[in-house]
């Protein structure tokens, strides 16, 4: 898989969606923690929003207000194609990425371009496999989607319990997410968008299932498992129907450390069960809405794009999500934990993403890969550094 040398680009780093609210977080972010060397530029397609952006940077950083600022726009491809072409690695936030994200897809993968998104929407990251692994394996880019909260924290905290575990025997492992968090307009939006596709989503996931290489001699299955009670959490499992598994399953597929029979389940973890019995309800009942355009429309304007959970809200958010694992006779209980998962910790999750793939001395990859594949430890000591927490609970 050959790399097109990118190291004569203007920049190493681009965020593109620098002016929304997770953009802008990130930008934050990279202000505060870029190393002074690194080459990074704001991106998007309102120039003085740009320009307001980086005066707000300039007053954490005097030298962001040197940052260049460079417009482009998800309705032009030839301005998508140029920033691609001027920079190695390339982080966005502009969702819903099913509406808005395959031209920049198609560029990074033409140009050879490291790629980094924030999509928890499954019929986008199947579809872009589809269209753009080939072209990115020939051209040596990294297309790692879902670097944000969905899925960072589930496939490198899996990452981290397989580790604990012997190696060349049967693996499983349950992951219970809990958090308190809310949401942004943009994830809303998102989300709104999966839940009113469930056939095209369907479709898609069975077009890459025909084209996709399976592990050779190796089983991976990833679900979201039925309701259960967890005694090692003292949660009830309520199925949990992110893109987690699919993540994790691309990750235990590409990596042998996972074993010969691996299987994950996906649960949200709840204290009470009248409160998992709700949340479930809950889910439903968005979802059936979602197929109807009126009821649509009505819970997409319940928050605008670029609104999103103020500073003391997101203070006061946490997530944590524990691992339960066996193999060989032995168990393990794990958790990563850390801040408000959704904003402030995505923003981290994207940036280190980013700069782990600018900076760090990483595995030889290409086309599309999972962050376990693409970054892996390297990584998780990054977000540690951070301030993300993996340990080991109970061995």
């Amino acid at each position: 898989m050959p790399r097109q040398d990118t190291s004569g680009r203007a920049h190493d780093l681009v965020l593109y969606g620098a002016t929304g609210f997770a953009g802008a977080l990130t930008a934050v972010y990279l202000a505060q923690h870029a190393p002074k060397d690194c080459r990074w530029a704001l991106a998007g397609r309102n120039t003085a929003k740009l320009e307001q952006l980086r005066d707000r940077l300039a007053d954490i950083d005097p030298s962001c207000a040197e940052l260049p600022l460079l417009r482009a726009d998800s309705g032009d491809p030839d301005s998508l194609r140029a920033l691609a072409a001027g920079t190695r690695v390339l982080a966005t936030t502009v969702g819903p990425y099913l509406l808005h994200g395959e031209p920049l897809v198609a560029a990074c993968a033409a140009a050879g371009t490291d790629y980094v998104d924030l999509t928890g929407e499954p019929e986008f990251i199947d579809r872009m496999y589809l269209r753009h692994d080939a072209t990115a394996r020939a051209s040596g880019a990294r297309l790692v989607h879902a670097g944000g909260f969905d899925s960072v924290p589930h496939d490198l905290g899996v990452l981290f319990t397989v580790g604990l575990l012997p190696e060349g025997v049967p693996v499983r492992i349950d992951g219970f997410v809990r958090t308190n968090a809310t949401f942004s307009g943009g994830t809303l939006a998102s989300a709104l968008t999966v839940a009113s596709r469930p056939v095209a989503m369907a479709r898609a996931a069975r077009e890459r299932q025909r084209v996709e290489p399976r592990p050779d001699g190796r089983t991976v299955r990833a679900s979201f498992g039925p309701p259960l009670r967890s005694a090692e959490t003292r949660t009830w499992g309520v199925p949990l129907p992110t893109l987690d598994p699919q993540v994790i399953a691309r990750s235990a597929a590409a990596l042998d450390r996972y074993g010969p029979d691996f299987r994950y389940r996906h649960y949200a973890g709840v204290r009470r069960l009248p409160v998992a019995v709700g949340g479930a309800l809950g889910v439903g009942a968005m979802c059936a809405l979602a197929q109807l355009p009126p009821a649509r429309r009505w819970m997409s304007q319940r928050l605008e794009p670029g609104d999103g959970p103020g500073p003391e809200r997101r203070a006061r958010s946490w997530f944590k999500v524990r691992f339960v694992g066996s193999g060989g006779g032995h168990r393990v209980l794990t958790e990563v934990s850390g801040g408000d998962p959704g904003y402030d910790e995505t923003a981290k999750m994207l940036a280190e993403s980013a700069l782990s793939l600018a900076f760090d001395d990483l595995p030889e990859t290409a086309g599309q890969v999972t962050t376990a594949v693409a970054m892996g430890n390297a990584l998780t000591a990054r977000l540690q550094d951070a301030g993300i927490t993996f340990r080991v609970v109970q061995e």
